[in-house]
């Protein structure tokens, strides 16, 4: 099972950090060991100072694929659920100043914490509304409408690199208002007003 990361797929985003909007939709691979299931805490980590929420709808791939064409790609997953993409920005940046890969930053145990529930997407609207509160406040609220490359589109391209299995999990990028976490936080996900995920930071 593969855990398939989009990047920069929200325009205010990538402005928040300084980055460049992409031309083609980014990528990066999260370990099955990543994720963190059934609402358990998150414990922070010993070598990061700096641990960065990033709120994603999450699309579960339902069929054996490859080089699928955007036109075909809505038959390749059927259920949408929502997560995070907890990222060690300090060890991010300085991977980007020495040039290195990023895994250290993105794919560390549990960086990947998703809701036990996933919906049908047959009973979501095209334009999704999620959300995340921390300690009670709301901190991101994104629409779906609002990510540079649609589904479908993520889709075909990461198809072309490699093959798509039953189960693999698509993040599909986070909208602006990321920030840090801190020991004693509480994270609650909504989509569509139907809670997700609740959580502590231990």
């Amino acid at each position: 099972m593969k855990i398939i990361c989009i990047g920069r797929n929200y325009i205010d985003h990538a402005k928040e950090l300084n980055n460049k909007i992409p031309e083609k939709p980014m990528f990066f691979l999260k370990p099955e060991t990543s994720l963190l299931l059934k609402n358990r805490p998150f414990y922070y980590p010993d070598f990061s100072k700096e641990i960065h929420y990033e709120t994603e709808i999450v699309i579960k791939i339902n069929k054996l694929g490859k080089h699928i064409e955007e036109q075909f790609a809505h038959r390749y997953y059927s259920e949408i659920g929502l997560g995070i993409d907890f990222t060690a920005r300090d060890l991010q940046k300085e991977c980007k100043t020495k040039g290195h890969p990023w895994e250290i930053a993105k794919a560390f145990e549990h960086s990947a914490p998703i809701s036990e529930t996933f919906v049908n997407k047959e009973n979501l609207p095209d334009n999704i509304n999620f959300k995340l509160e921390l300690n009670g406040k709301t901190v991101q609220n994104g629409y779906t409408k609002d990510m540079i490359f649609s589904v479908d589109k993520i889709i075909s391209y990461v198809s072309k690199f490699f093959t798509l299995k039953i189960g693999d999990l698509i993040f599909t990028g986070t909208p602006a208002g990321v920030g840090e976490v801190q020991i004693g936080d509480n994270l609650k996900g909504y989509m569509e007003g139907k809670l997700m995920f609740n959580f502590d930071i231990k």
